[in-house]
Formats: C-alpha cells, structure tokens, sequence
C-alpha cells in the first residue's frame, strides 16, 4: 500500500475517534445522566483548557524527547484509557476530570496527524500541498461515518459510544506503529517566549489584526455552543407525543452529519470567495451564516416545512465554519510575516479552539439553564439568543474591522 493510502487510514480512524461522541456527548449527558446546562458546559469546557496549554508542553517533548510517531501513538493510549474509564462515570465533576485528561492527550494528535503526513510525504518525494487535502478529507469522511455508526446503533444516549471511540483509539495506536519512522532535524532552540506563541502578541499592535483576533475569540465561542448541545436539541423533539417516533429524534446524528458533508462542499469555494470578495465580507458570510444556523434551529421541527428548515441549518453550517476558521488561517498566512508565521497561527487556533471554546461551553450551558424550566429547555429562546449574538457580532465586525491589504507584511 503506496504511503498516501497509508495516510488517508491513519486520519480516517483520528477523526472517526472524535466523530464518536465529540457531537452526541451532550445529548447522553442530558439525556441518560440528568446533567444541569451548566454542568454539560463545563464538560465541554475541557476542550477548551487543553487547547490553550498542550501545544507548547508536546511541541517540546517532540522536539526533544519522542518523535511524531511515538508521542502520537502514546497520546492516543491515553485517550483509550481515559475514554474507557469515562463511559463508567455519571458525576458531572469527576467526568469533567477524566474527559479533561482525554482531550489534553487529544487536542495536540490533531497537529501530530498533520505532521507526519507532512513528513512522510516529503520524504516519498510527493508534493503535499497537493497530495494533503485529497488526504485530509478522509478525516472528514471518518468523523461522518462514526456519527451515522453511533445513531444507527442506537448508542447517542448512551455510554457506549465512548467505548467505540476507546477501541477506535485502540486501533489507531496498533495501525500507526507501522508507519515509517520520521527522522526530525533538530530544530533551531526555541525560547518559551516563542514556545507559547508569544511572538504573535506584537500584531496587537495593528488595529486591524487586534481586532481580528478578538474576534476569533467571539466567533470561536459560538462553534462550542454548536457542539454541545446541537444534538440535544434535536433528541429533545422525543418529549414531543407527535414526534418522539421521527427520524429526528431517533438518528440526530446523522442529521447533524450532513453540517459535515456541508464543510467538504463549502471549504472548495474559499479560493473563489477570497479573490472576488476579500477577507471582510468572506467574515461577514461567516458571522450571517452563523446567525442563520442558530434562527433555523429556532423554527425548526420533525414537522415537513421545519425538517426543511433543519436541513437548511445543517447546511449552512459549513459556510459558517469554514469561512472563518478556513479564510481566517489564510488571511494570517498572506498578512503576517514569516519570521513570526507560525506564532500567528498558533495564536488563532488559540484564541478559538482555546479561549473561545472555553468561554462558549460555559456561557452556553448558563443560557440554556436560563432558559430550563421544570426541566423542561426552551429550545425556541435559546436559539434565538445565540442567533442575536452572532447577528450582533456581525453588525459590530462590519463597522469595527478595516481591511487593509499592504505588501509591508506585519513584522516582529
């Protein structure tokens, strides 16, 4: 087997692991163990915590101690034990603590996948920024496919699915010990000011990019608050005589997978829409789709018209998602100066998948407690809550973020 289908099994089985339970995680802990909003949020919330400390402390053992190979390898046992040890565990804090230690040892395989296909790849001589999206997109493929295999079996209410994605994990540890082993060079020593992306923080100084990173803090946030308690609103349809036999309630998950496929279509129009459109406005289609997501959520139902609207959601979830978080990264890469490139980079995915995620799994589980009441979720509100946020982020974006495109790149 030629070293790119290799690739494409080892990110497959990376993304099916999160594809597991990453969306009905929620809907379990609501569901089957009776969790409060807030103490859903807080789950999700390490998520959060591990993206904005793991980078530095497993980029320094890689460059130091393991290479790729093996510290990926030794990450993903973890996250098999610690999965394993989560599904037996119905206490929102000590669950907290387990999937805290899941998604420290997680989060950073994330960048360990790309980095050995990256090398693997160079040293067969193949072109990867050709070949790695052909191969990336099978993690996609894998995240989809561990959604329809957890609604069709029946395991979103229930522990199991953390027991899929612990075997999942399993797997992909015995598979990656036969990959080829990945030589590093020595890398140029790094201080911890450089280490933890520091470096970045002079962009502050740009107004342009101060408040682009703020905003992906904001924005970042209302990506969490999708993933926690998406497929908890639609099980919830089942409280509901007329509906609780309906698709929907029975197989959110593949429902919400089509949000997936979406991403797939929407991140090959981000090279058309840049070009003919800027960084700006592509940001503005984000932040409407978004609120778009949220107001079809609050008059969507199993009904024929509110399965439609449903759909539409799922749909524009894509958009949504990839242009911001795709043409975020690709505005960086053409504004920022090499010397302090990767920093930037480091401080965007920091910004959303750390703090952003952070503070939208708090926030949201606070809302939706706001809005519980006789243990009964005002689905229709909450959504209508988080849409006027994103529209309001919108409105605030277009008159706040100038775009102003110079060949003088930001320095260090």
């Amino acid at each position: 087997m030629n070293i790119s289908n290799r690739l494409k099994i080892m990110l497959f089985f990376q993304y099916f692991i999160w594809g597991s339970w990453l969306v009905t995680f929620g809907s379990y802990m609501s569901h089957t163990l009776h969790f409060s909003g807030t103490e859903i949020g807080l789950v999700f919330s390490s998520k959060g915590l591990a993206a904005l400390i793991m980078p530095c402390i497993i980029g320094i053992i890689a460059d130091k101690f393991l290479q790729p190979k093996y510290l990926f390898m030794l990450c993903h046992t973890i996250c098999a034990i610690a999965l394993f040890y989560a599904a037996s565990i119905t206490q929102p804090n000590p669950l907290f603590w387990v999937m805290l230690a899941n998604a420290l040892a997680f989060m950073p395989t994330i960048a360990l996948s790309n980095s050995i296909s990256y090398h693997c790849l160079d040293n067969n001589n193949i072109d990867s920024l050709k070949a790695f999206p052909k191969i990336r997109v099978f993690g996609t493929v894998g995240f989809i496919i561990a959604m329809w295999v957890i609604s069709l079996l029946k395991l979103e209410q229930s522990h199991a699915q953390l027991y899929v994605a612990s075997i999942a994990s399993i797997i992909l540890v015995i598979y990656s010990s036969t990959l080829p082993k990945i030589t590093i060079q020595k890398k140029i020593k790094q201080s911890w000011h450089s280490r933890l992306g520091l470096d970045a923080f002079v962009l502050f100084k740009n107004p342009t990019m101060a408040v682009f990173f703020l905003f992906s803090v904001l924005v970042g946030a209302i990506l969490q608050i999708t993933n926690t308690f998406g497929t908890t609103f639609l099980r919830d349809f089942n409280k509901i005589p007329q509906f609780e036999d309906s698709l929907i309630t029975q197989y959110p998950a593949i429902l919400s997978s089509v949000s997936q496929m979406a991403e797939v279509a929407f991140i090959l129009t981000i090279p058309f829409f840049l070009k003919k459109l800027g960084i700006k406005k592509v940001i503005m289609i984000s932040l409407i789709a978004w609120t778009l997501r949220f107001g079809l959520f609050a008059f969507g139902d199993p009904t024929p018209f509110g399965f439609v609207l449903l759909m539409l959601s799922m749909i524009v979830y894509g958009c949504a998602f990839d242009f911001f978080n795709i043409s975020g990264s690709i505005f960086i890469e053409k504004e920022v100066n090499a010397s302090i490139r990767a920093s930037a980079q480091g401080l965007f995915m920091t910004m959303v998948n750390g703090v952003g995620a952070y503070l939208g799994s708090i926030i949201s589980g606070l809302v939706v407690d706001m809005c519980t009441h006789n243990n009964v979720k005002d689905w229709h509100a909450i959504w209508l809550i988080f849409a006027s946020y994103a529209l309001i982020l919108a409105i605030v974006f277009y008159f706040s973020f100038h775009d102003v495109h110079t060949n003088n790149k930001q320095v260090k």
